[in-house]
């Protein structure tokens, strides 16, 4: 009380306030510091005790065991409780004053408590004292109280308390206060449960649901875990003293004490120490499949599907399912006979590996150009499965299964024989004859013999097979004939296509596996001299020499034009995202890059005025009139042999080339929608080609080998064509056709060539009148265009093409390098420079 008095007099009411709570609190740890020094074997002892009772060690021991512990335990116990009280000292307030004080500045405490042995009545030195006690207690307030420091490590230096605590967490985490229960009765009881009967049991749930596993004894009455969970149990004690008896999975055999849930119902264990436990099954859902718009044709002819799945635990499998839809099929020419049985097309899809299942959304593609099935009416079934084995209700779709589209008219015509073919091996005879019918001026539709060759060979198997063809037969037949079709097709493009390819395949590996900047240039400027390469070779083959390119979308008519300089801007986009490093990007672009070459078809620059232009365009329009034509004949054909295989037409009928009436008034063979017979279209055309002649520079006169004279033999053919359609010829007609369409070309090719040529004579008569004649590339600008009007840089010109347009594009940036490195040069300039080189 003294000392609190001083403490207010010297310090005023809030301080001294402070320290009184410091020094108890203080003390107050000083007490658990002794206390702990003092008891903890006892404390060490109960815990240890208490984690063996949770994990059941006194159910197995036998009652001597039992007992022999409990009196060991106590034993020990009791003189762990006399070493604690003959140890333990309570701390006095000094000692907390002490700590206290010894963790401020110069022990405030003990200055404040201190009285002068001399000086008294001396005025300087109360003054001096009195000085020094406020100096002092300005010190005190930074006071705080001292944390216990309770050091057990002298006193248990082999950690025996640590040794017990282990064993409560073991008792926490895999035992059960219900164990430690037992304890209670050591008498008949505790025999009876130390002899047993006694029973332990787990709940272990499905993997895929991500659930820890349960402790039977821990759970309540009425629990509900997901379908498939796997139970186990274990009896101990007098064999028959527990019997289980369970309706939650179905099995007739009760003595199994591990079994799966597969139901809702019961688990009981009967006995002295039994329960009873109600099953409910968690919710869950069956997944969801849904297929997200019509089914698509990539360029090379791959099916492609978009879908969605769902599923509240995670889809673990799916798969679409193709099948025939032959009651959609038009049933004419080789689709009259009944189809032949074919299992369905089964595709697995594929899910992603790691990740949320619970949500997936993908595109499920696949190329199924040759399959039997490309180009018909299919039903479309797609189903998904969860881990518990449910399955989604179908989802259902109707679709032409995509296959790969011919252009080229006899391509056309055997991929078209070889499916009635795959639809019934019936239509071999009329499969046979069709075919020879279609090549049978092999000079006109072949450009290599050796394509024609096979096709007669391939033939000659059709037709010397005696009876039925076996499958074997039928499946090489059905190759030979889909690779003869893609010959005709892809004519000399094939190589340069495959170069594309492999160069697009090398660049996307090269991204996946992380190349370095060097490799990647050598890669773009391969893919580069491929495109450069297919561009040409399509260009030839189309007819064409023009300086666009048209890529006609999926099923449209009508298409989007791209010049030679955005697909370089394309590539170069695509080899500047893979330096930085973004090469999900730059994938991307290189998918659009692959489909924008696919679909590529070239066309003359529009733009270009004058009779060239217009004539071109007219030629255009009637090659694909002419192509029509083609095709309308060969259906004509194909119609042609009857169900019977037959070629001919009875005496008294109207003959191919010419129209007719059923006795309903329907459409007869060689009549066209307009109503027109095939022999009056072909007129028509033949005269717009007599008046494309005028519009057409150059196409009245001329030797065989100039526009003229290719016009003037599609002129002959087209003539020849006309009389054969009259005289019900179509065999004839189809190759007089064809050489008009040949023909046609020719002329556009020719065409394409005199353009040019007049284009390159004007802008060099434009060169000498300028005074600079022969000088023109001097007069280019650095990226090779031409100066503008009025003396002007800059024009509508596309940049400089040619076979060093990227040699100059590199030279170009190495320039602007050097010169934005030399610092001489004006601040405002470099920094021009350095924002080009920002751009590019």
């Amino acid at each position: 009380m003294e000392f609190d008095r001083q403490l207010r007099d010297s310090l005023g009411q809030n301080l001294a306030r402070r320290v009184r709570v410091a020094l108890r609190v203080t003390w107050a740890g000083l007490l658990y510091e002794r206390l702990g020094m003092a008891f903890w074997p006892l404390f060490s002892l109960v815990v240890f005790a208490l984690g063996l009772a949770m994990l059941g060690v006194q159910d197995v021991l036998p009652l001597w065991g039992l007992w022999l512990s409990a009196v060991l335990f106590g034993l020990t116990g009791l003189w762990a409780l006399i070493h604690g009280l003959r140890h333990l000292r309570l701390p006095g307030t000094a000692e907390a004053m002490a700590r206290v004080d010894a963790d401020l500045p110069g022990r405030p405490l003990q200055a404040l408590s201190d009285t002068p042995l001399i000086g008294a009545g001396d005025a300087a030195s109360e003054t001096l004292w009195a000085a020094h006690r406020r100096r002092m207690a300005e010190r005190l307030r930074g006071v705080h109280a001292i944390a216990p420091r309770l050091r057990l490590s002298s006193a248990d230096p082999l950690a025996l308390r640590f040794v017990a605590l282990t064993t409560l967490a073991m008792g926490l985490l895999f035992g059960s206060f219900e164990r430690a229960g037992t304890l209670s009765d050591l008498g008949e009881g505790g025999m009876a449960i130390a002899s047993g009967p006694i029973w332990e049991g787990w709940v272990r749930s499905p993997a895929y649901a991500g659930k820890p596993t349960l402790y039977l004894g821990d759970l309540d009455p009425a629990f509900e875990v997901p379908k498939g969970s796997d139970v186990t149990l274990r009896f101990y004690g007098e064999d028959g003293a527990l019997t289980l008896r369970e309706t939650v999975s179905g099995d007739e055999d009760t003595r199994l004490h591990d079994f799966i849930i597969r139901q809702a119902g019961e688990i009981e264990i009967d006995g002295p120490t039994g329960r009873l436990w109600d099953v409910a099954l968690q919710p869950d859902q069956p997944p969801m499949a849904e297929l997200i718009g019509p089914m698509t044709r990539a360029p090379s002819g791959e099916a492609r599907q978009e879908f969605r799945l769902s599923d509240d635990f995670g889809v673990t499998r799916a798969e679409l399912t193709i099948t025939r839809d032959p009651e959609t099929v038009e049933k004419r020419y080789g689709f009259i006979l009944p189809p032949e049985p074919r299992e369905a097309i089964t595709l697995p899809v594929m899910l992603p590996q790691t990740g949320d299942r619970t949500e997936i959304e993908g595109l499920i593609a696949e190329n199924l150009a040759e399959h039997p099935f490309a180009g018909l009416p299919v039903r479309l079934s797609l189903t998904a499965w969860d881990a518990a084995g449910q399955a989604s209700t179908a989802a259902l779709g109707e679709n032409i299964l995509p296959t790969r589209r011919f252009f080229d008219p006899l391509a056309a015509a055997i991929v078209d024989q070889r499916r009635e073919l795959l639809w019934n091996r019936e239509n071999a005879a009329r499969t046979a004859q069709v075919l020879r019918a279609v090549s049978v001026n092999p000079t006109e539709m072949f450009d290599e013999m050796t394509t024609y060759f096979r096709l007669r060979e391939t033939i000659g198997q059709i037709e010397g097979r005696e009876g039925r063809l076996t499958d074997e037969q039928l499946d090489t037949i059905a190759d030979n004939l889909w690779d003869i079709a893609l010959e005709l097709e892809d004519g000399q493009l094939k190589e340069a296509l495959a170069r594309l390819h492999r160069a697009q395949e090398r660049l996307s590996q090269a991204m996946r596996d992380g190349a370095t900047p060097e490799e990647i240039e050598r890669l773009m400027q391969e893919l580069r001299e491929a495109t450069r390469d297919y561009m040409q070779q399509l260009a030839e083959q189309q007819g064409d020499d023009g300086d666009g390119t048209d890529m006609p979308d999926q099923g449209q008519d009508q298409g989007q034009q791209i010049t030679q300089d955005q697909l370089q801007q394309l590539m170069d986009r695509i080899q500047e995202l893979m330096e930085q490093g973004r090469m999900a990007e730059a994938q991307q672009l290189m998918d659009m890059l692959a489909e924008m070459l696919e679909n590529m078809r070239v066309t003359k620059g529009e733009g270009q005025g004058g009779p060239g232009q217009q004539g071109m365009q007219g030629l255009q329009d009637m090659l694909r009139d002419q192509q029509q034509l083609n095709d309308d004949t060969f259906s004509d054909l194909q119609q042609q042999f009857g169900e019977n295989g037959q070629q001919g037409q009875p005496e008294g009928q109207p003959g191919d080339g010419e129209t007719g009436e059923g006795e309903n008034g329907q459409q007869q063979p060689g009549e066209g929608q307009s109503g027109q017979s095939l022999s009056e279209r072909q007129q028509a055309l033949r005269d717009e080609l007599q008046r494309q002649l005028g519009n057409i520079p150059g196409g009245q006169r001329g030797s065989d080998d100039s526009v003229g004279g290719a016009l003037e033999r599609a002129d002959r053919a087209m003539e020849e064509a006309e009389d054969a359609l009259r005289e019900g010829d179509l065999n004839g007609a189809l190759g007089r056709q064809a050489e008009a369409m040949e023909a046609l070309r020719e002329g556009m090719r020719r065409l394409g060539e005199q353009q040019a040529q007049n284009q390159q004579d004007q802008e060099g008569q434009q060169g000498e009148a300028g005074g600079q004649p022969g000088n023109d590339a001097a007069r280019r600008d650095p990226l090779g265009r031409k100066p503008g009007e009025a003396g002007r840089f800059g024009s509508d010109d596309e940049l400089y093409e040619g076979e060093d347009v990227y040699r100059r594009a590199e030279e170009l940036l190495d320039e602007i390098r050097r010169r934005s490195g030399e610092q001489q040069r004006q601040a405002e300039e470099r920094d021009y420079l350095n924002r080009l080189l920002d751009q590019f």
